[in-house]
């Protein structure tokens, strides 16, 4: 319960829509593995309801948009880059690739523009 709470419930508790900051490769892994987990299990078990768990579906999906753009955000602060590189998930397919290569990416040593390293 502790891993969850640190890598997933403590990214709605303190970094709720906090885009300033950075996050570590492994904050950011660990709260996409909790997020699809979850959604995944809320989606098998919603299927039940018809579309009233279609509607649920959505709204948690709606919830958790503003959490995950700020951790991304904080991610790509890690690599020394802006935010607005977000943007490229715009694009068809390859915006995703790229985002997906720069969240792979190893943080930058020590301070950068975005603030100091989160060890």
């Amino acid at each position: 319960m502790n891993v969850i709470n640190m890598y997933f419930l403590d990214v709605f508790k303190k970094h709720y829509v906090d885009f300033k900051g950075r996050a570590t490769r492994k904050q950011y892994w660990m709260y996409v593995l909790f997020t699809v987990v979850a959604l995944l299990i809320l989606a098998v078990v919603l299927s039940f309801f018809g579309k009233v768990g279609q509607i649920v579906f959505n709204l948690c999906q709606l919830a958790i948009l503003l959490p995950s753009l700020a951790i991304l955000a904080r991610r790509l602060h890690d690599t020394n880059k802006s935010a607005w590189w977000i943007l490229l998930n715009l694009v068809p397919f390859i915006g995703g690739i790229v985002l997906f290569v720069f969240a792979v990416l190893p943080s930058n040593e020590g301070e950068n523009r975005f603030g100091p390293a989160n060890n």
